[in-house]
């Protein structure tokens, strides 16, 4: 292939994975000469791309994740070789959980092509996984939280390519997933449980870090997105309630700064705004049903 027209290129050194002891190269996504056209930021802090006429559609987020492809051990490269002998163990003890789960929904993947949105979206799949069995070192959660949160991204982008399939469910699940991961990661930041600094760029995506005001946001709009829908009308108006506290705490001033800039400030407002229409709308029929 011509050298301008790349999207990628292998590291030199080989990885080694320390499950399986697999050589590979790790794929890393070449940036400028127009690969990149970034487009509008979503309500979920998504970034999206434009189409290049040059290299065509891009998708940043699925060259994120280390996986071994011989027993797919996935995790973020600062992870990837830090596993203590216990993790080894079960993690290479449910290689074949792991193989099965991806050939079911995806068929045959093979992790030493190059990366393209099925492979994406496997890897945070997998890493969602895999660190449900790491400790607390290298804060798991805040890891799960972030990978179930690009997994239902990528498998939403699935979906849209091929709606009869079974993406756009699975991209629910992990919408609920990164919910209930995003409210133990509220719990965490204020109790320590996990330590911060290991959690590194919290995203959600790659072109920028929203820190502790984008996971507050994010538990807010995931609430919104799942919490809302529960079954139980009482829950329903508790998460909400929990939802605006979240958004009150810390934008509240309504003054931006450089953790707060006027663009998250914008998003919370609207937020905020659906949020209080909801509420208005669940307890008018409430107050209906009760009266009936």
């Amino acid at each position: 292939m011509d050298k301008d027209l790349r999207l990628s290129y292998r590291q030199k050194n080989p990885s080694v994975c320390p499950v399986c002891s697999f050589e590979f190269h790790r794929e890393e996504l070449l940036s400028g000469g127009g690969r990149l056209i970034a487009g509008k930021l979503t309500d979920e802090l998504k970034r999206n791309y434009d189409v290049s006429k040059k290299y065509g559609k891009v998708c940043p987020l699925a060259y994120v994740l280390t996986v071994c492809p011989s027993c797919y051990y996935s995790a973020f490269p600062k992870d990837f070789e830090t596993l203590e002998n216990s993790e080894i163990d079960k993690i290479r003890e449910l290689t074949a959980a792991r193989k099965n789960v991806v050939k079911k929904f995806f068929g045959s993947l093979d992790f030493n092509a190059n990366r393209e949105l099925k492979t994406g979206a496997a890897s945070y799949m997998l890493a969602v996984d895999c660190y449900s069995y790491r400790n607390k070192k290298v804060a798991p959660t805040f890891k799960i939280a972030l990978s179930s949160l690009r997994a239902a991204w990528l498998f939403n982008d699935l979906s849209k390519e091929n709606p009869e399939g079974a993406y756009g469910k699975i991209a629910v699940f992990f919408y609920k997933k990164a919910y209930q991961s995003y409210v133990k990661m509220i719990d965490i930041l204020q109790t320590g449980a996990e330590p911060v600094d290991a959690a590194g760029n919290m995203g959600p995506d790659t072109d920028k870090n929203w820190g502790y005001e984008g996971v507050l946001y994010l538990t807010a709009v995931l609430t919104l997105k799942v919490g809302s829908k529960d079954p139980d009308p009482k829950k329903r108006m508790e998460n909400l309630e929990k939802c605006k506290r979240y958004l009150s705490r810390l934008f509240g001033s309504g003054k931006t700064s450089k953790s707060k800039p006027s663009e998250l400030l914008d998003k919370t407002k609207d937020i905020y705004d659906k949020i209080n229409q909801l509420l208005d709308e669940w307890k008018k029929e409430e107050a209906q049903t009760t009266e009936g």
